[in-house]
Protein backbone atom coordinates (compact mmCIF):
# COMPACT_ATOMS: atom_id res chain seq x y z
CA UNK A 1 0.00 0.00 0.00
CA UNK A 2 1.32 3.54 -0.80
CA UNK A 3 2.82 5.87 1.82
CA UNK A 4 5.48 5.75 4.33
CA UNK A 5 5.88 2.46 5.48
CA UNK A 6 6.81 1.84 9.31
CA UNK A 7 7.35 -0.77 11.60
CA UNK A 8 3.98 -3.06 12.72
CA UNK A 9 4.10 -5.47 15.62
CA UNK A 10 1.31 -8.00 15.61
CA UNK A 11 1.06 -10.61 18.20
CA UNK A 12 0.00 -14.17 17.31
CA UNK A 13 -2.26 -15.65 19.75
CA UNK A 14 -1.65 -19.17 18.88
CA UNK A 15 -0.05 -20.18 21.62
CA UNK A 16 -1.69 -17.92 24.51
CA UNK A 17 -3.69 -19.00 26.70
CA UNK A 18 -7.37 -19.65 25.31
CA UNK A 19 -9.43 -19.46 27.68
CA UNK A 20 -8.46 -16.15 28.41
CA UNK A 21 -7.59 -14.46 24.87
CA UNK A 22 -9.44 -11.19 25.79
CA UNK A 23 -7.50 -10.79 28.34
CA UNK A 24 -4.26 -11.69 26.69
CA UNK A 25 -5.12 -9.48 23.64
CA UNK A 26 -6.09 -6.54 25.34
CA UNK A 27 -2.60 -6.53 27.42
CA UNK A 28 -1.22 -6.80 24.52
CA UNK A 29 -2.44 -3.98 23.37
CA UNK A 30 -1.92 -1.97 26.30
CA UNK A 31 2.07 -3.29 25.44
CA UNK A 32 2.13 -1.41 22.10
CA UNK A 33 0.48 -3.76 19.81
CA UNK A 34 -0.05 -2.86 16.20
CA UNK A 35 -2.65 -5.25 15.31
CA UNK A 36 -3.59 -9.00 16.52
CA UNK A 37 -2.14 -11.81 14.22
CA UNK A 38 -5.26 -14.40 14.70
CA UNK A 39 -4.18 -17.76 13.37
CA UNK A 40 -7.39 -19.82 11.84
CA UNK A 41 -7.10 -23.66 11.11
CA UNK A 42 -9.47 -25.98 9.22
CA UNK A 43 -7.44 -29.15 10.31
CA UNK A 44 -7.44 -29.89 6.29
CA UNK A 45 -4.37 -26.85 5.18
CA UNK A 46 -2.57 -27.96 8.27
CA UNK A 47 -3.15 -30.64 11.08
CA UNK A 48 -4.52 -28.54 13.36
CA UNK A 49 -7.80 -26.61 14.58
CA UNK A 50 -7.48 -23.61 16.24
CA UNK A 51 -9.43 -20.54 16.38
CA UNK A 52 -13.36 -20.03 13.65
CA UNK A 53 -15.43 -17.31 13.15
CA UNK A 54 -17.47 -17.80 16.16
CA UNK A 55 -13.90 -17.34 18.42
CA UNK A 56 -12.86 -14.15 16.12
CA UNK A 57 -16.49 -12.53 16.61
CA UNK A 58 -16.72 -13.53 20.45
CA UNK A 59 -13.14 -11.75 20.62
CA UNK A 60 -14.39 -9.01 18.58
CA UNK A 61 -17.43 -8.36 21.08
CA UNK A 62 -14.76 -8.02 23.67
CA UNK A 63 -11.81 -6.05 21.82
CA UNK A 64 -13.56 -3.09 20.01
CA UNK A 65 -11.01 -1.10 18.17
CA UNK A 66 -7.84 -3.21 17.37
CA UNK A 67 -7.31 -4.22 13.73
CA UNK A 68 -8.13 -8.41 13.49
CA UNK A 69 -5.48 -9.89 10.89
CA UNK A 70 -6.73 -13.46 10.17
CA UNK A 71 -4.57 -15.95 8.71
CA UNK A 72 -6.61 -18.03 7.39
CA UNK A 73 -4.85 -21.39 7.03
CA UNK A 74 -7.26 -23.30 5.68
CA UNK A 75 -8.20 -25.66 2.11
CA UNK A 76 -11.16 -23.83 0.25
CA UNK A 77 -10.44 -19.95 1.92
CA UNK A 78 -13.15 -18.70 -0.62
CA UNK A 79 -15.56 -20.25 1.76
CA UNK A 80 -14.90 -18.44 5.15
CA UNK A 81 -14.45 -15.02 3.27
CA UNK A 82 -18.24 -13.85 4.59
CA UNK A 83 -17.96 -15.79 7.87
CA UNK A 84 -14.56 -13.82 9.11
CA UNK A 85 -16.11 -10.59 7.55
CA UNK A 86 -19.09 -10.96 9.48
CA UNK A 87 -17.14 -11.70 12.56
CA UNK A 88 -15.28 -8.70 12.79
CA UNK A 89 -11.55 -9.31 10.67
CA UNK A 90 -10.12 -6.41 9.36
CA UNK A 91 -7.46 -8.01 7.06
CA UNK A 92 -8.17 -11.45 5.38
CA UNK A 93 -4.77 -13.17 4.65
CA UNK A 94 -5.12 -16.47 2.83
CA UNK A 95 -2.62 -19.33 1.68
CA UNK A 96 -2.19 -19.51 -2.35
CA UNK A 97 -0.94 -22.90 -2.45
CA UNK A 98 -5.04 -24.75 -2.33
CA UNK A 99 -6.64 -21.57 -4.63
CA UNK A 100 -7.30 -22.26 -8.37
CA UNK A 101 -8.13 -18.46 -8.67
CA UNK A 102 -5.99 -15.99 -6.44
CA UNK A 103 -7.33 -12.74 -8.40
CA UNK A 104 -10.85 -13.71 -7.81
CA UNK A 105 -10.69 -14.92 -3.84
CA UNK A 106 -8.71 -11.46 -3.55
CA UNK A 107 -11.70 -9.50 -5.18
CA UNK A 108 -14.28 -11.14 -3.14
CA UNK A 109 -12.59 -10.17 0.17
CA UNK A 110 -11.91 -6.81 -1.24
CA UNK A 111 -15.91 -6.74 -1.80
CA UNK A 112 -17.11 -8.45 1.57
CA UNK A 113 -14.78 -5.24 3.23
CA UNK A 114 -11.56 -6.17 4.45
CA UNK A 115 -8.28 -5.56 3.07
CA UNK A 116 -6.57 -8.75 1.05
CA UNK A 117 -3.38 -10.34 2.47
CA UNK A 118 -1.39 -13.58 0.84
CA UNK A 119 0.28 -15.91 2.17
CA UNK A 120 2.97 -18.66 1.13
CA UNK A 121 4.80 -21.75 2.69
CA UNK A 122 8.09 -22.00 2.51
CA UNK A 123 8.47 -24.28 -0.46
CA UNK A 124 6.27 -21.70 -2.71
CA UNK A 125 8.08 -19.76 -5.26
CA UNK A 126 7.68 -16.13 -4.36
CA UNK A 127 4.61 -14.72 -6.23
CA UNK A 128 3.06 -12.93 -3.37
CA UNK A 129 3.03 -12.18 0.07
CA UNK A 130 3.07 -12.54 3.56
CA UNK A 131 5.90 -14.78 3.95
CA UNK A 132 5.90 -17.54 5.93
CA UNK A 133 9.45 -18.13 8.19
CA UNK A 134 8.11 -21.20 9.56
CA UNK A 135 5.81 -24.22 8.36
CA UNK A 136 2.03 -23.27 9.20
CA UNK A 137 0.30 -24.81 11.29
CA UNK A 138 2.58 -24.76 14.75
CA UNK A 139 3.87 -22.36 16.96
CA UNK A 140 7.26 -22.25 18.33
CA UNK A 141 9.33 -23.52 15.08
CA UNK A 142 12.73 -22.04 14.45
CA UNK A 143 12.58 -19.33 11.96
CA UNK A 144 14.44 -20.13 8.54
CA UNK A 145 16.51 -17.25 7.98
CA UNK A 146 16.64 -19.20 4.09
CA UNK A 147 13.41 -17.54 3.30
CA UNK A 148 15.14 -14.04 3.70
CA UNK A 149 15.90 -13.27 0.22
CA UNK A 150 11.92 -13.86 -0.40
CA UNK A 151 11.86 -11.03 1.70
CA UNK A 152 14.50 -8.84 0.15
CA UNK A 153 13.13 -9.46 -3.26
CA UNK A 154 9.34 -8.37 -2.40
CA UNK A 155 10.99 -5.11 -0.90
CA UNK A 156 13.34 -4.03 -3.81
CA UNK A 157 10.67 -4.96 -6.55
CA UNK A 158 7.83 -3.42 -4.07
CA UNK A 159 9.50 -0.52 -2.07
CA UNK A 160 5.62 0.78 -0.96
CA UNK A 161 3.77 -2.11 0.04
CA UNK A 162 3.82 -3.59 3.70
CA UNK A 163 5.64 -7.03 4.07
CA UNK A 164 5.28 -9.35 6.98
CA UNK A 165 6.95 -11.98 7.99
CA UNK A 166 5.34 -14.76 10.27
CA UNK A 167 6.95 -17.96 12.61
CA UNK A 168 9.88 -18.01 14.88
CA UNK A 169 10.38 -14.38 14.96
CA UNK A 170 11.68 -12.64 18.54
CA UNK A 171 14.53 -10.63 19.58
CA UNK A 172 17.34 -13.18 18.38
CA UNK A 173 15.57 -13.33 14.80
CA UNK A 174 14.14 -9.41 14.44
CA UNK A 175 17.46 -7.74 12.77
CA UNK A 176 17.51 -10.49 9.79
CA UNK A 177 13.91 -9.62 9.16
CA UNK A 178 14.39 -6.11 9.08
CA UNK A 179 17.46 -5.74 7.34
CA UNK A 180 15.42 -7.81 4.54
CA UNK A 181 12.85 -5.60 3.93
CA UNK A 182 10.06 -7.05 6.70
CA UNK A 183 7.84 -4.20 8.41
CA UNK A 184 5.14 -6.15 9.19
CA UNK A 185 6.15 -8.39 11.98
CA UNK A 186 4.31 -11.45 13.50
CA UNK A 187 5.90 -12.72 16.80
CA UNK A 188 4.05 -15.58 18.78
CA UNK A 189 6.42 -17.43 21.55
CA UNK A 190 8.93 -14.99 21.88
CA UNK A 191 6.12 -11.89 23.24
CA UNK A 192 2.99 -14.52 24.51
CA UNK A 193 6.18 -16.63 26.89
CA UNK A 194 7.96 -13.26 27.84
CA UNK A 195 7.47 -11.74 31.23
CA UNK A 196 7.58 -7.91 29.68
CA UNK A 197 5.81 -8.35 26.05
CA UNK A 198 5.88 -4.69 25.72
CA UNK A 199 9.78 -4.38 26.06
CA UNK A 200 10.08 -7.04 23.68
CA UNK A 201 7.54 -5.45 21.39
CA UNK A 202 8.95 -2.05 21.76
CA UNK A 203 12.93 -3.44 21.02
CA UNK A 204 10.94 -5.18 17.68
CA UNK A 205 9.80 -1.92 16.84
CA UNK A 206 12.40 -0.24 17.17
CA UNK A 207 14.67 -2.54 15.30
CA UNK A 208 12.93 -2.08 12.10
CA UNK A 209 12.02 1.44 11.85
CA UNK A 210 15.73 2.06 12.42
CA UNK A 211 16.56 0.23 9.85
CA UNK A 212 13.88 1.65 7.90
CA UNK A 213 15.20 5.34 8.88
CA UNK A 214 18.46 3.91 7.15
CA UNK A 215 17.32 3.47 4.03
Amino acid sequence: MPGKITAKIGPSILNADQSRLAEVTQKLLDDGADYLHLDVMDGKFVPRTVLGSQEVKCLRSKIKDAFFETHMMVAEPETWIEQMADAGADQFTFHVEPVADVSLVCRKVREAGMKVGVALKPGTPLIWCLVMTVEPGLGGQKFMDNMMPKVSWLRENYPDIDIEVDGGVGPNTIDACAKAGANMIVSGTAIINSNDSAKIIQNMKSVVNNVLEKC
